[in-house]
Parts: C-alpha cells; structure tokens; sequence
C-alpha cells in the first residue's frame, strides 16, 4: 500500500478510533456535558441550586418547580473554529402549583466531512471523484418532570434521557439514562443536587461491518477487530451553593459554588482514585432585574507541561444579559483569554416566558 494511501485512510481510523474507544474509558457522550444557556455558562455552570426557568432540565429538573407559565428557550453555539454546531431547544410549564414538566433537545454535530476512503482505487490511481461527504453527530432528547415535596422548600426533579448518535452510514447507536436532582431553600440560601446518569446510561451501537472492513487492514496491526458495541456512561454529580444580596434595592449580587464530581480519576484539581472533584465559581450582578453582567471560573484541572511538571489551568468565562419583561437574550464568551485547554466560544441565548402575550 502507498503512504499516500494510507495517509488518507489514517483519517478515517482515527475518527472510528476516537469514537468507539470510549467504551471502556472515563468520558462518554459527552457532548451532553457541554451545557445550555449562556447566563448559565457565563457563570462557569454554578447554577445547579439557583436554576428556576425552562432551563432546569438540563441543570437541575426540581427548578422547574417555579415555573408560572410556559417557557420555551433556544441556543445555538460553535465550536473548534466553527467546525462543530451545538444547538439547543427546551419546553417547560406548570403543571400546578405543585408540579411542572418539560422536554427538550441537544445537537451537537459536525456536517460535510471528507469521505476519503474510496479515494484511491483497486488501480492504486487517486480519483478525487470518489470523495463523498457525510455528517457526524450526536442527539440528547430529555423529558423532565419536578415536583415539590410536602417538607417546606424541598423539590425533586427527575429526567429521562434517549441518546442517538449517528457517525454518517458507518455506525449508529441508541441509549438510555436518567438523572435525579434536588433543590432547597431556608433564610435565602439555595442548595442543589444533581446526579446525572444515576443508573448509568447505556448505548449499543451498530455497525456497518462493509464500510468497516474498508479501513480495517489500511496500517497493519491496526483496526482488524470491529470496536466494542456498547457503550456506558458512569453517573456523575454537582452539588450547588449560592445566596443572593439585595444592594439598595436596585442592585443584586449573587454569589455561586459548584462542586462537579466524577467517581472515577481524572485530571480533576482534586483527583483521588474513587471521586474528582471540579470546583467553579460563578457571580452575577444585577440592576433592577434587567441588565446583568456575569463572571465565572471553572474547569480546575492538572495540566501536564512538556517538561512533566503540572501545572492548574481553569477556564474563566463571562457574560452579558438583557431582560424585558417575558423577553430575555444572554451572551457569554466562554474560555476568556484561553487560559484552559478548553477552545474558548461565543454564545448566544434567547429565552421567552409565553404568560407575556397573555397581559
């Protein structure tokens, strides 16, 4: 085989090799870890005990508790230089004064990549005629239902997860999950729990065994078995802190603390070999409950340098927001001065309380 060959098939491993290999690693679909809203993202995610809108289902389902009315909320992000699309729609109402439900959709996908694999054929000839294109990407449907409890300022809310990932015709999976997350409230402290993939959610993937053995034998000694066709994705939680500060009347402070957990080790700040420990802290200033300037470190993690030595890199984000009413439209850029591994993105965030057109 050529190295021009096998340079342009290599691409085409690695892309199996990434996806498939976390079958037995720490990450898994991942792409739902990401997060929705930029005022939540402008404060590093510290929202877990103060989330309160249509929102909630993604980070904490007993916020949903405080809904008035109907709320429908959107996102669009990229991601590495606008290679990646990341885009978000939820739905939320009351169901009554003591229970709300909500749905919602994550997409996170990378559209019209290069189908090398034919490139070259059975003549050893390169015809770039035979270069096709295909999408990979990743879809998160959530149904959420919270409720309170009969102990003052307790709720519960719980999440039901379908994972579809499609990586073009060459494979597919489905999957399944559910996460559980409590809130309370005494003398305007607010804490949050959320446990996501509390029973771990499980993918089985099918693949296409004619488009797999395209590429099995292109380096040899690589790739001559198919992947693993399941996929697990161990539980995680946060546990969330904030308190809110009224200044004058006109001005507010709120000050949050996460604590983002994963049973496992990884390159977490604080890292031991049955949980990891991810702190972030996030601040949000207020003027009369429309304008909002936010601000947020997290990310805590131990960088490996060159020389071997570590090093703690975090991402600081920060973020901008506009409410009016039942409207409200959040920025955050997220990575500020691309202080962590983490590429840095821009993000956009429109919100909307539907009781608006009901006055």
């Amino acid at each position: 085989m050529t190295p021009l060959k096998k340079s342009f098939l290599l691409a085409a491993v690695l892309v199996s090799t990434l996806n498939y290999s976390q079958a037995v690693r720490k990450y898994s679909n991942e792409f739902m870890n990401i997060g929705v809203d930029a005022a939540a993202l402008g404060m590093s995610n510290t929202v877990v005990a103060t989330t309160s809108d249509v929102n909630s289902g993604y980070w904490n389902p007993a916020g949903l508790i405080h809904l008035e009315d109907h709320q429908v909320s959107l996102m669009h992000a990229n991601y590495f230089a606008n290679i990646a699309q990341y885009d978000y729609l939820a739905y939320a109402s009351p169901i009554d004064d003591r229970s709300a439900w909500g749905i919602s959709l994550i997409r996170f996908g990378v559209d019209d990549i290069l189908n090398t694999t034919e490139l070259i054929d059975s003549q050893g000839n390169i015809d770039y005629n035979r270069i096709s294109l295909f999408s990979t990407a990743d879809y998160g449907f959530t149904f959420s239902y919270a409720r309170k409890l009969p102990v003052p300022g307790f709720q519960y809310g719980v999440n039901a997860k379908v994972i579809r990932r499609i990586i073009g015709k060459f494979a597919n999976s489905w999957g399944f999950g559910f996460d559980v997350g409590l809130q309370f409230e005494k003398n305007n402290w607010q804490f949050g729990l959320m446990l996501r993939d509390i029973t771990t959610t499980y993918n089985v993937w099918n693949i296409d065994e004619d488009e797999y053995q395209k590429i099995a034998n292109s380096i040899p000694g690589e790739n001559q078995e198919l992947p693993e066709s399941t996929e697990i994705t161990a539980p995680k939680a946060q546990l969330g802190i904030a308190k809110k500060f009224i200044i004058r009347y006109d001005y507010s402070i709120l000050a949050a603390a996460n604590m983002n957990m994963r049973f496992a080790k990884t390159n977490d700040l604080i890292s031991t070999d049955f949980v990891s420990i991810d702190p972030a802290l996030g601040l949000e200033f207020g003027y009369t409950d429309l304008v909002f300037v936010r601000a947020g470190m997290g990310n805590f993690q131990n960088v490996q340098q060159l020389d071997n030595s570590e090093k703690v890199g975090f991402q600081p984000n920060i973020g901008l927001g506009f409410k009016y009413k039942g409207i409200q439209i959040d920025y955050a850029l997220t990575d500020l001065g691309d202080q962590s591994t983490t590429l840095y993105s821009n993000i956009f965030f429109f919100y909307l309380d539907l009781g608006m057109f009901r006055n």
